[in-house]
């Protein structure tokens, strides 16, 4: 699907970006300990979404299930891989009707559609019905992965991306961007404002798991990594401000 033609920065409130997807991590959802399901966690990124979506920017998110199950460690204490892995869809899609929940509070229109069929709580995930919803204003929440075993959230983002027509992918994290090394580890670490992809893999920087980075790839869809955490910092993104690491073609 072609792209939404990307607008020009015009000003201090002009967006930078007409559609995003948004990758939001399940353990974002589970505050601190990234465990269950924090509500003043899920309020904070429905109050981030909002801030964006009120400059006119249509807003797809793909959230993840690991707050609360995630299937390959699952299948390293015993349980079939795939099972674990149809487990953790099902969590995805209790976050994304939490996220929901939140943002229609803050007078936000909302769907959930799902990769696996649930219609009594979401949608069947339709290509062309979703487009509808994002041009009448309303954000998309894309659950359950891609309905398949063995792929991750992350592929599932990149995959809906290049379907609906984002322009970029926004993978918010705990840090501010993509570093050479890890900065927990090493004070030395050095963090990149961009990135090749092409750079991205001969130094194995991880920023997503590797299906998803080469459907990225080989679309030509930019991916910035960001933290999610700081106040604004989407909008800042969005915007088109020096915020986290853009890895380009």
């Amino acid at each position: 699907m072609n792209r939404v033609p990307m607008k020009k920065p015009a000003g201090a409130s002009q967006p930078r970006y007409r559609r995003i997807l948004l990758k939001l991590s399940g353990e974002a959802l589970g505050g601190g300990e990234g465990q269950g399901i924090n509500p003043e966690a899920v309020h904070d990124m429905a109050c981030q979404v909002a801030e964006v979506q009120k400059l006119g920017v249509e807003v797809v998110i793909v959230v993840g299930g690991g707050n609360i199950f995630r299937g390959l460690q699952g299948s390293e204490k015993g349980i079939e891989r795939a099972t674990g892995d149809y487990m953790g869809m099902l969590a995805t899609v209790i976050n994304a009707l939490a996220l929901q929940d939140a943002l229609e509070k803050q007078g936000i229109p909302t769907r959930v559609q799902s990769a696996i069929n649930m219609t009594q709580i979401a949608e069947p995930f339709i290509r062309r019905r979703a487009v509808r919803h994002l041009e009448k204003g309303r954000v998309v929440i894309f659950a359950a992965g891609t309905g398949n075993p063995y792929f991750s959230t992350d592929t599932a983002a990149a995959l809906r991306a290049n379907e609906i027509g984002a322009e970029v992918v926004l993978k918010a994290t705990k840090v501010d961007g993509i570093y050479d090394k890890d900065p927990k580890k090493h004070a030395d670490a050095k963090r990149y404002d961009q990135v090749s992809y092409t750079t991205a893999l001969e130094k194995q920087l991880k920023v997503m798991d590797a299906a998803a980075f080469a459907l990225c790839m080989d679309n030509k869809m930019p991916i910035v990594v960001f933290d999610f955490f700081k106040p604004h910092n989407l909008r800042n993104v969005v915007l088109g401000k020096k915020v986290g690491t853009q890895v380009v073609a």
